[in-house]
C-alpha cells in the first residue's frame, strides 16, 4: 500500500453517497494495489445494538480461525476510521432479495461460519468486561440482550410514546421473553457474529463472505442462529435446509436445547424490531436523508415487524400497509409542525 491510510480517508470522507448501514459508511477507493474499503462510523448514529468490541479489534482476532471475512488493513482512532479488503463481488441484497431464493451453497455457509466460529479459543479475542457473562451462561447472557432493548425502549419512550400506543405496544414490551430467559438451557458461550444478513454478505466465486462484524460478541450460538434467521428472512425450505446442516455440524454441547431456545430469542429479535424500527423508520419519515430504503419498503417492512410482535405479545388484531402508512406520515406532520 503506497497511499497514505489519511489520504484514503479523505477520499473516503468525501464520498457521503457511499453505502451506509446505520452504523458506518463504507467506500469503495482505488489505489495502486487494488481497491480498498474504507469504513467510517456515522457521527451520532443512534445505538440500537449491543455492542462489546470495536470491530478493528475484532477482525484482527478471527483472521486465523475464520475463512471468508475481510482483512483488516489499517484502523485510526482519530479521526475513526477502518481501512479493510475490498472483497469484489455483489451484495446477496442485490442478487436475492427477500422474496428470491438464495444461491445453493448459502445456507452452507453460513453453517461453516457459524462452525467455525465455534473454534475461536476465548484467549484469543478482545477482553471483555469483569460482569459479561461466561462459562455457560446463557441465561446472563439473555439478560443482556433484553437489558439492552428496555433500555432503547425506555430511552425513546417519552418522544415515541404516542407512537408506540398508536401502534398497539403494551406498556412493557419485554415481558415474555423476559419471563422466558429463566428456562434457557445453558451452552459454552462463543464467540457470535450477531448480524449475518443479506446485506452483510458478499457472493465472490460461489462463495459467501461475511462483512460487518461491529456487533460481534461473546454469547450463545443459538442466538447467533436466531438473529440469522429473524434478519434473512429464508423461504420456509431454506430455513429448513439450515436446521438440517447446522445441527449436524456444530458439537452436540452448543446445540443442546436449540429448539426451545431458538423460538424465544427469535421473539426478543421480533420485539427488539418492532420498538427500534417504529422508531427508525418514523425518523426517516421526518427526515428522508435517513432513510435507508424507500418509504414503500419501509412500511412494508414495520407491517411485518408489527405483526410479529403482535403474535408474541398474544394481540389478536393485525395492522396492514396502510394504516402504517397513515400512521407514520401522521407522526411526520405532527412533529415538522412542532
Amino acid at each position: 500500500m503506497t497511499q497514505p491510510w489519511q489520504d484514503l480517508y479523505a477520499t473516503g470522507a468525501a464520498h457521503l453517497e457511499a453505502a451506509a448501514g446505520y452504523y458506518n459508511r463504507n467506500v469503495r477507493v482505488d489505489t495502486s494495489t487494488g481497491p480498498v474499503n474504507v469504513r467510517i462510523p456515522i457521527h451520532g448514529a443512534d445505538i440500537m445494538d449491543l455492542r462489546l468490541w470495536r470491530e478493528e479489534e475484532i477482525l484482527p482476532a478471527i483472521t486465523p480461525y475464520i475463512q471468508h471475512a475481510p482483512r483488516l488493513l489499517h484502523a485510526s482512532a482519530e479521526p475513526r476510521y477502518q481501512v479493510h479488503e475490498f472483497i469484489d463481488g455483489p451484495v446477496l441484497n442485490a442478487i436475492a432479495p427477500r422474496g428470491v431464493a438464495v444461491p445453493p451453497h448459502v445456507p452452507a455457509d453460513v453453517v461453516t461460519l457459524l462452525t467455525e466460529l465455534t473454534t475461536i479459543p476465548r484467549s484469543k479475542l478482545p477482553v471483555t468486561p469483569a460482569d459479561w457473562p461466561h462459562g455457560d451462561d446463557t441465561i446472563a447472557f439473555a439478560w443482556r440482550l433484553s437489558g439492552l432493548t428496555e433500555q432503547v425502549h425506555a430511552t425513546y419512550r417519552d418522544q415515541y410514546g404516542a407512537q408506540f400506543k398508536a401502534f398497539g405496544f403494551p406498556a412493557d414490551p419485554l415481558r415474555v421473553v423476559e419471563a422466558a430467559w429463566p428456562s434457557l438451557t445453558r451452552r459454552p458461550l462463543v464467540c457470535v457474529h450477531s448480524d449475518i444478513h443479506r446485506k452483510n454478505m458478499i457472493i465472490k466465486d460461489g462463495e459467501s463472505y461475511f462483512l460487518d462484524w461491529e456487533l460481534a460478541l461473546w454469547g450463545d450460538p443459538v442466538y447467533d442462529l436466531a438473529v440469522h434467521f429473524h434478519k434473512m428472512g429464508y423461504s420456509p425450505a431454506e430455513r429448513d435446509h439450515v436446521l438440517h446442516l447446522w445441527p449436524a455440524a456444530l458439537d452436540s454441547e452448543y446445540i443442546e436445547g436449540w429448539e426451545h431456545d431458538l423460538d424465544i430469542y427469535l421473539a426478543h429479535e421480533q420485539i427488539k424490531s418492532a420498538i427500534v424500527d417504529t422508531v427508525r423508520y418514523s425518523q426517516a419519515f421526518i427526515d428522508p436523508s435517513y432513510a435507508p430504503e424507500p418509504e414503500p419498503v419501509l412500511v412494508d417492512k414495520l407491517t411485518v415487524k408489527l405483526n410479529n410482535a403482535y403474535r408474541r405479545w398474544a394481540i389478536t388484531d393485525r395492522v396492514d400497509a396502510a394504516t402504517v402508512e397513515a400512521r407514520l406520515r401522521d407522526w411526520a406532520q405532527r412533529r415538522s409542525a412542532q
